[in-house]
């Protein structure tokens, strides 16, 4: 099934019909009308897979990917377009652009904590690249995998754009067959494993996974506000987020306030007993929350640690005087556990980061911008975000994407179109004016080798569009004001040749 599936999407690739931009425009705009005329089905699929309410589901995954639509749709003519580039002095006269093209076939593996934005943003990108695409969503979050592959060929182009349903050996199925590009979201094990298949056939990955995430609380910043953000963003989907502050870094001298101001929030956020919250969530499914579970033995929480393996419910859990090299701080925690580290100072922060993994988001929560910037150049993340968390994720200028074990390849509005296209270098010449290119030619001399090295050494030359409509208007404005200059000298020294100078000049003319 996979491989027809397969077959089927690259010879309706070859026929040529997603190349048009007109065609990619109905697509996309048959995509926006999926989201809009379903969200009530999503939701209940959402609520059947992960306990999400129904109005998390458009703040958390709907909104995102209706903008990241609008957004492809109004500058895809833009991007699509050739981009002109500079020349060199051997190539001033010549066609010089680069054309974003297709790859070709795109394999799109989805990720289950957020099973419609992870799968449904990367298609975008393939949809207004021009290319055909495989979408597997994931097999835990079921309702929503069986909801996607029920509604997409009712809005796309079902050659194009097939659903694969089903667990590893489907996902394995996929992984041995030739695709143009691959894009994962998940977890760095999986990543590896994509990786390892796609090298077989030389095929480039785009790989979203995750790590753990550090977050900085400076003593003299807001705490109160610092630990409303924080909790948002940790506890938000269950803790099941690939960016969520995965650990607190604070001075002891601010821990127990840190402690109290985050149970204040829970509080505020969840009331007094979480499992009763319309808004709070749950964990995917069994072998999750006993790996969560797991994490948590040894230690005795300040906050929470109540636990309902029937719901698969954990509470929202803050540990104190966490050990770094426990194995709370070595695996990526994707549920609501939140360890607070000590550390002695800033410094000190910055050299717990940096003797670990590079993490796919690092928070900052710091009132001195200086102090800010300096951590943010001494270390080194997939994005960094000061005084809040998470936020970057819903810029779409910004590219999101790890760095070393957080992932490669980037994505969200161009930069998605960007990575699911070729950048064909594109050179366009003449035949004539052959004379330019003789010093290039054997017999070489000390003359030939002379003009082309002065030739090849030139900066280039900015040959765009509007740079050259300026150029030619400003040499025909120059040369218009210096011939009416003379025409008016002309008529002064007809009118009146009395001065030799003028009668000269006139004469001369």
């Amino acid at each position: 099934m996979e491989r027809q599936a397969v077959q089927r999407a690259r010879e309706a690739f070859l026929s040529g019909r997603a190349r048009a931009v007109e065609f990619r425009l109905q697509q996309l705009h048959g995509l926006k009308r999926m989201i809009t005329e379903n969200e009530t089905e999503i939701s209940t699929a959402l609520k059947q897979d992960i306990n999400r309410s129904q109005y998390d589901t458009p703040l958390l995954e709907l909104i995102g990917i209706e903008n990241e639509i609008k957004l492809a749709i109004g500058k895809l003519a833009e991007w699509a377009a050739p981009r002109s580039v500079e020349r060199n002095l051997l190539t001033i006269s010549d066609e010089v652009y680069v054309q974003p093209e297709p790859l070709g076939v795109v394999l799109i593996i989805g990720a289950w904590n957020y099973p419609w934005a992870l799968t449904l943003l990367p298609l975008v990108g393939a949809i207004a690249a021009g290319n055909a695409a495989v979408v597997k969503p994931s097999e835990l979050s079921e309702c929503s995998s069986l909801l996607l592959r029920a509604l997409l060929p009712r809005y796309l182009d079902k050659d194009l754009y097939p659903v694969i349903t089903g667990g590893v050996s489907e996902t394995q199925e996929l992984l041995r067959l030739r695709f143009d590009h691959v894009f994962y979201t998940g977890s760095g094990s999986v990543g590896k494993i994509v990786m390892e298949a796609a090298a077989r056939h030389l095929t480039p990955v785009t790989l979203e996974l995750g790590g753990k995430s550090p977050c900085y609380i400076d003593k003299n910043c807001d705490i109160r506000v610092a630990c409303r953000r924080i909790t948002w963003g940790k506890f938000v989907n269950c803790g099941q987020t690939c960016i969520a502050p995965d650990f607190i870094l604070c001075e002891p001298c601010i821990q127990g306030r840190v402690v109290e101001c985050l149970r204040l929030t829970l509080l505020e956020f969840y009331g007094a007993d979480p499992k009763c919250s319309p808004d709070y969530g749950r964990i995917i499914n069994t072998h999750h929350f006993n790996r969560v579970m797991g994490l948590m033995e040894g230690y005795t929480p300040v906050i929470g640690g109540q636990s309902d393996a029937s719901q698969r419910y954990i509470a929202p859990t803050v540990l104190k005087d966490v050990p770094p090299h426990s194995r709370l701080m070595q695996e990526e925690i994707f549920g609501p556990l939140l360890p607070i580290v000590a550390v002695s100072d800033m410094e000190d922060a910055i050299r717990f980061i940096n003797e670990r993994e590079k993490p796919l988001a690092l928070y900052i929560f710091c009132s001195d911008k200086k102090a800010a910037k300096k951590m943010i150049e001494e270390t080194s993340s997939g994005g960094v975000v000061v005084n809040d968390v998470m936020m970057h994720y819903t810029l779409s200028s910004l590219p999101f994407g790890g760095v070393g074990q957080s992932g490669m390849g980037r994505y969200h509005g161009k930069h998605t179109f960007d990575q699911l296209s070729h950048q064909r270098a594109c050179l366009i010449r003449s035949l004539g004016m052959e004379n330019v290119n003789l010093s290039r030619y054997p017999p070489q001399d000390r003359r030939r080798a002379r003009r082309v090295r002065m030739a090849l050494r030139a900066p280039l030359i900015d040959m765009s569009k509007r740079t050259f409509i300026w150029a030619v208007t400003a040499t025909v404005i120059g040369f218009g004001l210096f011939v009416a200059l003379m025409v008016i000298l002309l008529i002064a020294a007809g009118l009146n040749c009395t001065c030799w100078y003028w009668r000269g000049f006139y004469n001369y003319w």
